[in-house]
């Protein structure tokens, strides 16, 4: 079961500032664009999307093709409707993966297995948006350590 818990801060101000509290007790500020002290809601929605593919896409890379992956960070961009509830309609996800000889189909493949399959946000999103997807390689120019070499280094 997922929890969560969303408590106003300031009950006797016009504030419409929230703290959030996970059911793994981790706390995050919500407020609107006039008070800009934390995310807006829909912008978590965002952010928990591009955490799950995050996820699937690095742990497939890693385990399953063994990729050597240095770095990753996945880009969203998204459309809401103009009108009440302003869900989202399209989404661009551009995920980025730096590393050593990284092969275009293992992330084809990782991220066509995160949309399709395993990504629960991903999922709920696509009831009222369209996704695209795009990706890029950026080859690590330092040199990769093989498990003996970090630990001789260390």
């Amino acid at each position: 079961m997922i929890t969560s818990r969303v408590a106003l801060t300031k009950p006797l101000s016009s504030d419409r500032q929230f703290v959030a509290t996970s059911g793994s007790e981790h706390h995050i500020l919500l407020d609107d664009a006039a008070g800009g002290t934390g995310p807006k809601p829909i912008e978590l929605v965002a952010a928990g999307l591009a955490g799950c593919t995050a996820f699937d896409v690095i742990t497939i890379l890693r385990q399953k093709y063994h990729q050597k992956v240095t770095g990753y960070e996945v880009r969203v961009e998204a459309d809401q409707a103009e009108r009440p509830p302003q869900v989202l309609t399209a989404v661009r996800l551009h995920h980025v993966v730096t590393g050593f000889a990284i092969d275009p189909a293992a992330i084809e493949e990782a991220i066509r297995l995160s949309e399709e399959k395993y990504c629960s946000v991903g999922a709920m999103v696509k009831q009222t948006a369209s996704l695209h997807t795009t990706y890029e390689i950026v080859e690590e120019k330092t040199q990769w350590l093989s498990p003996t070499m970090a630990s001789i280094q260390r």
